[in-house]
């Protein structure tokens, strides 16, 4: 939270920001726009580990406050994938647009879900710290369809769906996702309108005429073949079996990061060509 210099913050704002969401308050001079942004900008690369370079794109001198939302992952695999055995693979972006990417292997058992209702098949891969990914594959020309029906009951008949699966070969490109928001619209579209008009904000200052004015997001998550150094579990060995379980993640999909201890999905993200950030 960026706040103009001089504009005084009640002490119990301070302190329940600081308590509630570790939130802190830094006094911007933006009647120095170009001054402003980069502090605001650096902060943000600081606490991303560089992930998010340029969070803000303008400020205006009118501005007096500014809150930033980011989000940092970077996923270290409980079981991970060999680098050794990472090849350049065909991406198929779309139909007609098809790109080169490493392609990470591995097989291993792990919760899977093939969903014929909704024409998309689930795996989950789990981190060291037994928060987990869950990649979703749409069937070949069923991304439209899946995202319509991309709502919480959804995800949550999927993650009671998953089931340990031995899967003999799971192909998963190297990624990284970047995205950078402005919230105002979106949030208005969910019918919260009024804080960034007529809100009564003086619980902030203690005066009535202070307003939002910009609400920005910005998010970064790696994606590659890491595990923590020295981890006991490793990888099955692929073999030859009759039956045969494949998954190759080679066109776009979607991925959700869920915590384990609260089952809250704190990133979902849509990779759509993953030779590009």
């Amino acid at each position: 939270m960026f706040v103009q210099e001089g504009l005084k913050l009640l002490d119990k704002f301070r302190e329940d920001a600081r308590v509630l969401y570790s939130s802190e308050a830094f006094p911007t001079n933006f009647r120095d726009p170009e001054a402003a942004k980069s502090l605001i900008n650096d902060y943000v690369k600081n606490k991303t580990q560089g992930k998010i370079e340029e969070l803000f794109k303008v400020l205006t001198p009118e501005t007096v406050l500014v809150l930033v939302n980011y989000i940092y992952f970077k996923a270290r695999w409980k079981i991970p994938f060999d680098p050794k055995h990472t090849e350049q693979a065909e991406f198929h972006v779309s139909k007609n647009e098809t790109v080169e990417v490493p392609m990470m292997a591995l097989g291993l058992e792990t919760p899977y879900f093939r969903d014929e209702e909704l024409g998309c098949t689930l795996v989950e891969l789990t981190y060291t710290s037994n928060d987990s990914a869950l990649f979703i594959l749409p069937d070949e020309g069923k991304m439209q369809d899946l995202e319509a029906k991309l709502i919480p009951e959804t995800l949550t008949r999927w993650r009671n769906s998953l089931k340990p699966s031995k899967i003999h070969e799971l192909y998963l490109p190297k990624f990284s996702i970047k995205s950078n928001y402005e919230l105002i619209d979106i949030l208005s579209q969910l019918g919260i309108e009024k804080i960034f008009a007529d809100a009564d904000l003086s619980g902030i200052t203690g005066t009535r005429d202070l307003v939002v004015t910009q609400v920005v997001h910005g998010a970064a998550l790696d994606v590659d073949e890491e595990g923590t150094e020295g981890a006991a579990a490793t990888g099955i060995s692929i073999e030859r079996t009759v039956l045969r379980t494949t998954v190759r993640f080679d066109r776009p999909f979607l991925i959700a990061v869920v915590l384990k201890d609260t089952q809250s999905i704190i990133f979902l993200g849509k990779v759509t060509n993953p030779s590009q950030a």
